[in-house]
């Protein structure tokens, strides 16, 4: 029965009701990542303090029971009546979408937080928030309950030292809205604060788990940004020992720029606005590169190191091995899509490109043995790059049955629509074999690999693509790389790597990572990219065969059965072991298997562990192991 559109089907949701019913509209996920999202914009609110030169250090605490309090020493939320709204300020804040002292001109010159709903979606997506504030001597306290209900008004606690200052705010993340998890991450958090440190010189943040194991990390750097290069680059060899700092303002937009050139070949850029990194780049990166292109190709006219015939270097080639970081601070800026991450503003990009090429070529003249040393490297990588481009022709498909055929490897599926095909990159022929004759061919293509593929963090494009396991690899996607790639060319929705889940299975599952992560970022990043997951046992009894993935789950399944229950408890083999029927029931039927999706969350934190595990340097993949055995035993379980 068809239902008639009418008046009543209408609804007016009443003040935090909107957070409530659509909280992915607000913070983007109810996931893992939409709990800590939670934190950032308390946090978000005392650096902006930070910001406007009133606020020197923050506390954020994870108390037992998960529970958050972020404190600063700012100027503390004003606590009077809001003329609009005619409740206090402080309520007005907490419970009112887009209420803030972030729109005028007055109580913030640059922010992060724009859109005035970071405190009232908190308060509307908490089981309960409190808010305390010091100032003129007392201390205001007000609660909030069951999604941002007031419980009583605004109201004076105690008194305290009139020099005291600032905001405390503690809430309890709710369970009905994070079903996944109410857990905070110690890393997750520590890894953003220590980055909002760096961005702020000078600014001291601590860090508190008072949880099982209690803990706590300080974050200070009176070096900024440049002690942020270091950090990126710490365990690399590098070209220039100290690091190139650039500052420079114009018509009230700030702009800092670190950079350090390192032996290896791939570049690290990453650029923030007021704090919020733009992973996605904007104006100010574009307009920061498109200066360190033009001012090294000057350089080298200027000094004949390439001659007027010569083809001027690229961008590609002056950025290989760069480090660096670009900070912009602006009164409005605009960014491109909610999720805030790239910068849209136009005028920004010829100011990026004013401070950076004066102060990169002010550097250049007065350091001309490094300035060699980054021609040097930059004529390599064109050299290098010219050979790739030759290599790259290999890549290219020339039709569906070519790549079919591709190598005799790729075993293609039928299907051309990519939404509703997945390729496995399978360990071995064997395995390969196996998978080939169980799969469903109307969507799923099969490409195994013989042993393990070469690791291109220790390698320049052009190498690579004389690898035959990764051009074939380039040619099955379909995307190309580099310049070229285009990532609506993707023949497959679902890309699966299904390797055995031992030492060397683990392997070559890093280094297919490292491939995507360096040639096939966007692949990645959105969530096209698929770890198999194998069953580590099988259990039988009477007519019933279940497979486990874990120990635990064994334990867990094995309490469930009555004791008389005979059974029989089987240790999987290896992919190459199993027949195509068991291949298919356990790791590739799409009713019943287990994948788990591989995400770039924090590109800086990925960027670091490739480094530390994949590069030439053996002491940091040595301290890094030391770091994380621990955990070994759960990882890939």
């Amino acid at each position: 029965m068809e239902h008639e559109y009418n008046d009543s089907d209408i609804q007016v949701l009443e003040g935090l009701e909107a957070v409530r019913k659509r909280p992915g509209m607000y913070i983007g996920t109810t996931s893992e990542r939409g709990l800590h999202h939670l934190v950032w914009e308390i946090v978000d609110n005392a650096v902006d303090e930070a910001l406007a030169g009133y606020c020197d250090d923050i506390e954020v605490i994870i108390e037992k029971n998960n529970v958050i309090t972020v404190k600063d020493d700012g100027r503390g939320i004003p606590t009077g009546i809001n003329e609009k709204t005619g409740l206090s300020t402080v309520e007005t804040i907490f419970t009112v979408l887009h209420a803030g002292g972030k729109f005028g001109n007055g109580g913030y010159k640059v922010s992060g937080g724009l859109h005035g709903v970071g405190a009232s979606v908190v308060n509307a997506l908490s089981t309960w928030l409190e808010v305390r504030i010091y100032k003129d001597g007392h201390v205001y306290y007000q609660r909030f309950e069951n999604g941002g209900k007031s419980v009583e008004p605004l109201k004076i606690i105690e008194e305290c030292s009139k020099d005291r200052t600032g905001t405390s705010v503690s809430f309890k993340a709710d369970p009905e809205i994070f079903k996944e998890t109410t857990v905070y991450n110690y890393e997750t958090l520590a890894n953003r604060l220590e980055e909002l440190a760096f961005l702020n010189k000078g600014l001291r943040i601590i860090l508190k788990d008072l949880r099982q194991d209690e803990k706590q990390d300080e974050f200070v750097y009176n070096g900024g940004i440049i002690e942020f290069v270091k950090k990126l680059n710490k365990g690399k060899k590098v070209i220039n020992e100290d690091i190139v700092y650039v500052e420079g303002k114009e018509d009230n937009i700030s702009l800092e720029v670190a950079f350090q050139y390192n032996e290896d070949y791939n570049s690290s850029i990453y650029s923030f606005t007021n704090n919020i990194s733009t992973y996605e780049g904007g104006t100010h990166e574009d307009g920061v590169k498109r200066a360190l292109t033009r001012i090294i190709n000057n350089y080298a006219k200027n000094n004949k190191i390439l001659k007027d015939n010569d083809d001027a270097l690229t961008g590609e080639d002056v950025r290989e091995g760069l480090t660096m970081i670009i900070s912009c601070k602006h009164p409005d800026p605009q960014f491109e899509g909610q999720t805030k991450t790239k910068l849209g503003n136009a005028e920004v990009r010829k100011i990026a490109d004013d401070v950076f090429s004066n102060g990169l070529e002010r550097f250049l003249l007065e350091n001309p043995e490094v300035a060699k040393m980054i021609l040097e490297k930059s004529m390599t990588a064109s050299r290098a790059r010219l050979a790739a481009k030759k290599a790259r022709e290999l890549t290219r498909r020339k039709g569906d049955l070519d790549v079919t055929n591709f190598y005799g490897k790729l075993a293609d599926c039928k299907s051309k629509d990519p939404k509703e095909c997945e390729i496995f990159l399978v360990e071995g022929d064997s395995a390969g074999g196996s998978a080939k004759v169980g799969r469903d061919s109307i969507r799923q293509a099969i490409l195994p690999l013989r042993g393990k593929i070469l690791n291109v963090e220790k390698a320049r494009l052009d190498r690579a693509l004389n690898n035959e396991e990764i051009r074939t690899i380039i040619t099955a996607f379909g995307t190309g790389i580099g310049d070229e790639f285009d990532l609506s060319k993707l023949r497959y929705d679902k890309i699966i790597i299904m390797t055995d889940a031992d030492v060397d299975g683990s392997h070559i599952r890093v280094l297919l990572l490292t491939l995507f992560y360096r040639f096939f970022r966007p692949i990645v990043e959105a969530g096209h990219v698929y770890a198999a997951q194998p069953p580590l046992y099988c259990i039988k009894h009477g007519q019933t065969t279940k497979y486990v993935l874990t120990d635990e789950e064994k334990e867990e399944y094995i309490s469930t059965l009555k004791p008389e229950t005979k059974r029989e408890i089987l240790r999987m083999k290896g992919l190459g072991e199993m027949d195509a029927d068991q291949l298919f029931e356990t790791t590739m039927d799409i009713e019943r298997r287990t994948l788990r999706q591989i995400t770039v969350d924090d590109a800086r934190a990925a960027d670091d562990v490739f480094s530390k595990l994949m590069g030439e340097e053996v002491e940091p993949r040595r301290q890094f192991i030391e770091e994380n055995a621990t955990y070994a035993q759960n990882i890939d379980a």
